[in-house]
């Protein structure tokens, strides 16, 4: 499943521009987005990606240069924005014990009253080692 036309148009102008500081152009966006999607929808590893995304490297090399450099993060923001904007964001939350903790004293931490001091350590009878 590839990017459509929409998608594509939202994502476009929110990406670096394709001439790099040095170097050659970079391969079009679009088919390294669409390389990166499948490899994370289809849980493939890198190097067993279809030939028709181009070179797993170049793919991955720019997923983490624009995880680096903070192009992601910048797409994502505006994404978010652009979907919430219209409506289109339902925010539906859930919470278990598996990613919440409760604090320590929910947990049946001491609560009140003088801490009993522990026993005095008695030095050993073993010689220091010198």
């Amino acid at each position: 499943m590839s990017l459509t036309d929409a998608q594509w148009a939202r994502i476009e102008p929110l990406l670096p521009d394709r001439a790099p500081r040095r170097g050659g152009r970079w391969r079009d966006h679009r088919q390294v987005i669409d390389a990166i999607a499948f490899k994370y929808r289809t849980g493939t590893p890198w190097m067993d990606l279809p030939e028709h995304f181009g070179s797993w490297k170049g793919a991955h090399n720019r997923l983490r240069k624009w995880a680096a450099d903070g192009t992601w993060e910048k797409v994502f923001t505006a994404l978010l924005a652009q979907a919430d904007a219209e409506g289109d964001l339902d925010w539906i939350v859930a919470v278990d014990s598996t990613i919440v903790r409760a604090h320590q004293h929910a947990a049946g931490a001491r609560q009140k009253g003088p801490r009993l001091v522990s026993r005095p350590t008695m030095p050993s009878d073993v010689p220091a080692a010198g």
